[in-house]
This record gives structure tokens, C-alpha cells and sequence, in this order.
């Protein structure tokens, strides 16, 4: 036990000296700089659109962003995935799922192809703009030893993985395989977002921390400490200069990359319960984060005031998305139903 002992004080006083040198960079605070910024007025959104049709709880969403920006992808443990179109509320298609315990989903950015993945360990691959128009599984990815929480498309070729196993992949769609893994964390990885160039994508998981990774250099950049619980939902600021973390703390927190800096903690001393997902408006002034009461808060992410609430689900808030023309937001619930909002 004595060498262990030894080691772990000298990785503790190595990330002390980190914690240090950080701090002697640090030559102002993001409160200081914004100091002559007014907040944002109360942000009241509206349900505009609810998208019935999930039997079970929804646990995940994502937007497409091709030119079609009104389309969305939802996951729900009635082992279905669906294609809404937003704005009539029809659904393009509803795709029967292997396993019914489904965590995540992705659109592709071309909007050719959607993705899941869950307790089944594998990315699920579907093509949506089959030869006689019927969805099928293109490809089944599998090599995950824990659960899959999270992708994301790179493009029509590329998906990145995050899982329960403690690593993130990069997947070769073609022909099934791992380009990259990138291992690293210590706990379940449980989120993850690529930057707005598709260079780089940031983790987050159980071990409190958040990395950056370099997707051509296979490895990790940056690593963000601070959380005090899980990291369950991770995302770029819209310009890909910062990250924003939402935990099991309760706070969602701000870090600049180049300043390699923790700059903003968004908490409330009313708010009690965990942070499930979180994503920022498409100026970045707004953050919008889905807590465990049923309600999503939002955000000035530059004052740290909370300035509004979107409240309408009966159950927890699982996901929440950003259209990609910014000119609405999605949450989806464990009630069963999406929620539209502007």
C-alpha cells in the first residue's frame, strides 16, 4: 500500500501545482468582464408544438441539421425510434428498435442517417433514405463492454461513441470498425459533444471530470475538474471556445479552452436536484439545462441569473436540444412527450 500511497500523493500535488499554474494565468473573471453587460430580460418561451406518439419514457433527442432544420430524432423505451417533422407534428418515420432499452439517438449531419444505442452495449446505424423507402438496420456496432450513452455522427462515415465501459470510439460506419479508442476517464462515460469543426469532442463522466479530445491525434487535450457528482450532459459553446457541464451537483458550469479555466458556475441555492441535459442557445447568451423536477432552467451563461423556466412536462426533462437555425428548442420527457418551445 506504501508505493500506492506514494503515487496518489504525487498525483494529488501535481494537480495542485496544475491548479496553481492556472490560477497565476488567471488575469480576469468572467463576472469582471462582463460587469457593464445588462442581464437578459425574462425569457418566457411557449409551448408551441407537443409530439404525441412514444408509448415510454423518452431518454433521448437530437435535431437534425441538414437543410432540413424543422426534422428531429427521438429514442423512447417503448423501443422506438421516431423522425418528427417539428412543425406539423407528423412523424416521417417510426423505426422498430432490437432492444426497447434505448439512451441515446443522433441524426447525421447529412440527415441521411439516425443512430441509438443502449443497454444492448452497440450503435445501431439506420438508413433512412433506403432504395424502396423502408428504414433497415445498415449497421450494428458493436464492441462496447458496457452500455452506450451517448453518439454522435462525424459524418455519413464516422460516429463517435461514449459508454458505460469508460471509454469514447470512433467507429469506421463503412465497414463496422473502431478507428480510435479513447480511453482516459475513471467512471461510466456519459455524454459527449463534437465541436462545431468536428476536430475535436468533449466527454463527460462518472469521475466528476469533462476531457477534450483530439479526433486526428487520437488524444486527450484538456481534462476539466470541479464537479462535485456525475457529469450527465456535455456541449459546445456555438463558437467551440468553451464547454458547458451539467452534473448531478446540481450546477452546469462554463470552461474556456484556451484559458484552460473554469469561468462560471450557473447554480441556485433553490434548485436541489441533479442536471440531466443542458444545451446553449445558438448566440450562446442563453443555456438551457433539464433538471430532475421536472423543469428546465434557463440561463444568462454570462451574468449566471437564472431568467427563465420552462415548465409543461410531468416527469423528469431527459433531453433537450437547440434547433440548428436557433429558432427553437425541444425537450423531451420521461412523461412520454416532446415539447416544442419559442
Amino acid at each position: 500500500m506504501g508505493e500506492m500511497e506514494q503515487l496518489r500523493k504525487e498525483a494529488d500535488s501535481l494537480k495542485d501545482q496544475i491548479t496553481a499554474a492556472r490560477k497565476a494565468v488567471q488575469d480576469t473573471t468572467l463576472q469582471e468582464a462582463a460587469a457593464g453587460i445588462t442581464v437578459v430580460g425574462r425569457v418566457q418561451l411557449k409551448t408551441r408544438k407537443t409530439l404525441r406518439g412514444h408509448l415510454a419514457k423518452i431518454y433521448a433527442m437530437h435535431w437534425s441539421t441538414d437543410s432540413n432544420t424543422r426534422l428531429c430524432v427521438s429514442a423512447s423505451q417503448d423501443g422506438k425510434l421516431i423522425v418528427w417533422d417539428s412543425i406539423s407534428t407528423n412523424k416521417v418515420n417510426a423505426i422498430p428498435l432490437k432492444s426497447s432499452w434505448v439512451m441515446t439517438c443522433a441524426y447525421a449531419p447529412s440527415g441521411n442517417l439516425v443512430a441509438c444505442g443502449g443497454l444492448d452495449n452497440m450503435c445501431s446505424i439506420y438508413n433512412l433514405k433506403g432504395k424502396d423507402g423502408n428504414v433497415k438496420v445498415m449497421r450494428e456496432l458493436a464492441a462496447h463492454t458496457g452500455y452506450l450513452s451517448c453518439c454522435r455522427f462525424l459524418s455519413d462515415s464516422e460516429i463517435i461513441t461514449s459508454s458505460g465501459d469508460c471509454t469514447c470510439v470512433l467507429w469506421d460506419i463503412e465497414t463496422g470498425t473502431q478507428k480510435t479508442i479513447f480511453a482516459g476517464h475513471q467512471g461510466d462515460c456519459m455524454s459527449l459533444a463534437v465541436s462545431p469543426d468536428f476536430k475535436f469532442f468533449i466527454s463527460g463522466a462518472c469521475d466528476f471530470t469533462a476531457k477534450l479530445w483530439d479526433i486526428r491525434e487520437d488524444a486527450c487535450r484538456q481534462t476539466f475538474a470541479g464537479h462535485d457528482s456525475d457529469i450527465n450532459a456535455i456541449g459546445f459553446f456555438p463558437n467551440g471556445n468553451a464547454v458547458i457541464t451539467g452534473s448531478d451537483d446540481a450546477t452546469c458550469k462554463l470552461y474556456d479552452l484556451r484559458a484552460d479555466q473554469d469561468l462560471i458556475t450557473y447554480q441556485d441555492s433553490t434548485i436541489m436536484c441533479g442536471v440531466t441535459s443542458l444545451a446553449p442557445s445558438l448566440s450562446g447568451r442563453l443555456i438551457l439545462a433539464g433538471y430532475d423536477d421536472f423543469n428546465v432552467n434557463i440561463w444568462d451563461s454570462l451574468k449566471s441569473e437564472r431568467v427563465g423556466v420552462l415548465a409543461g412536462h410531468d416527469n423528469r426533462v431527459s433531453c433537450i436540444g437547440v434547433s440548428s437555425d436557433g429558432m427553437a428548442c425541444c425537450t423531451g420527457s420521461w412523461d412520454s412527450f416532446l415539447k416544442i418551445w419559442n
